[in-house]
């Protein structure tokens, strides 16, 4: 079983019947040979009157419904309390029952009620165990291979702007079905699903205002009612960046950014989040910034946000790890889109001069990155900060 699948109140139950064979078997591999265990005349003697079979003997078999019933295979015990009740003669029938009585899933762990009983529904035996669930590597990764490609579903915030548009194409061109998220840009969207729909893979447009709540669990619960599913989510909406001196910024200019830039993002993860939980699987790739790195002058507010952003990542990434959810960050230094239009051209000719590649980012560039973080070559990768610069910041 699958850590996943298992729930709280599961329950296993064997049964075997101790014989004079399996006494001499334990004797022979422990070497305990205690005579009030094998000695008739010995046992007579003490106030058991009858040889008793060795305690972990008939604990042993709390060892075969763990590694064979619940969670079975890849099951590692390490951890047993125990209370032998009664003696246990040759020809009880011993009855094992198991029941998850608590999971911790930040380790994969699941704690057993572990109780056994004789045929005269006697308790003789009763304890807890400790099992760490090990899955077989890349079982996750096996699993989406073998799914139909066409039921991987993305779903992008901001699919009009630059990095968003490039995001959908490259995505679609690698098997997604496309959730097309716009603002106020129908016409653009629906150019967009022409063209996924053009790359044979399924697309649906639907707006959204990402400040407002109502408008982003809609747009959730529209997306999984026409695909069931989603898979991939990528945040990288935008706006353009004020350029705001220190002593001119009010602080609803930091408000503005940090709505955008958390608060929605935090918002469309949360909702997100029940169907990735569901699936023990899922990808969320937030897109930051490289001036969080290397800050420049007047944008006080879009730079605190996004190293908020960054924050956010890792705290959502450490959590959600154990439920088979990645969460990266991608920070693009100064990326050609209409966003970055109206920065003059030689402050864009200065950076391009200042980069190791010559050149600044373009939307490819920040999609290719995209693509592998969506696809299962990084499915060991979580809480990262990409940065997507050209060889600006080296770290």
């Amino acid at each position: 079983m699958k850590y996943s699948e298992i729930n709280i109140g599961d329950k296993e139950t064997l049964s075997h019947k101790i014989t004079k064979e399996d006494l001499e078997k334990f004797v022979e591999l422990t070497g305990d040979d205690n005579k009030l265990h094998v000695d008739e005349k010995f046992a007579s003697t003490t106030q058991f009157k009858k040889p008793v079979v060795h305690g972990m003997l008939g604990a042993s078999f709390i060892s075969t419904i763990i590694g064979t019933k619940l969670p079975g295979d890849g099951a590692l015990w390490f951890s047993q309390s125990l209370e032998f009740l009664l003696p246990v003669r040759v020809g009880d029938i011993l009855t094992v029952n198991s029941e998850v009585v608590k999971k911790i899933d930040k380790e994969n762990i699941i704690e057993l009620k572990t109780d056994i009983y004789n045929q005269n529904r006697q308790l003789v035996t009763r304890g807890y165990a400790k099992v760490k669930v090990i899955e077989q590597e890349l079982q996750v990764s096996k699993i989406i291979k073998e799914e139909d490609v066409s039921s991987k579903v993305a779903l992008i915030i901001g699919a009009t702007g630059g990095i968003g548009k490039a995001a959908c194409i490259q995505l679609a061109k690698d098997g997604f079905d496309i959730i097309i998220h716009y603002n106020q840009n129908k016409p653009l969207a629906e150019e967009l699903k022409l063209e996924v729909n053009q790359l044979n893979q399924r697309a649906i447009i639907l707006q959204a205002d990402i400040l407002n709540d109502v408008d982003i669990k809609n747009l959730i619960s529209n997306g999984l009612r026409k695909f069931n599913n989603i898979d991939v989510l990528v945040n990288c909406a935008a706006t353009v960046i004020p350029d705001i001196k220190l002593q001119d910024l009010l602080w609803s200019d930091f408000q503005k950014q940090l709505e955008l830039n958390i608060k929605s993002t935090f918002t469309i993860i949360k909702e997100v989040l029940p169907i990735m939980v569901k699936n023990g699987y899922g990808k969320i790739i937030n897109i930051g910034s490289s001036v969080v790195d290397k800050p420049n002058n007047n944008w006080a507010p879009y730079i605190t946000a996004k190293s908020a952003l960054a924050g956010l990542t890792k705290s959502f990434a450490f959590e959600l790890a154990p439920k088979g959810i990645r969460v990266n960050l991608i920070t693009p230094s100064l990326v050609n889109t209409e966003l970055t239009a109206n920065i003059p051209e030689k402050i864009k000719l200065l950076t391009a001069a200042q980069t190791p590649l010559r050149r600044l980012a373009n939307t490819i560039d920040v999609a290719g990155v995209i693509s592998f973080l969506a696809s299962d070559k990084s499915d060991f990768i979580t809480g990262e900060n990409i940065r997507l610069n050209g060889g600006q910041i080296m770290i």
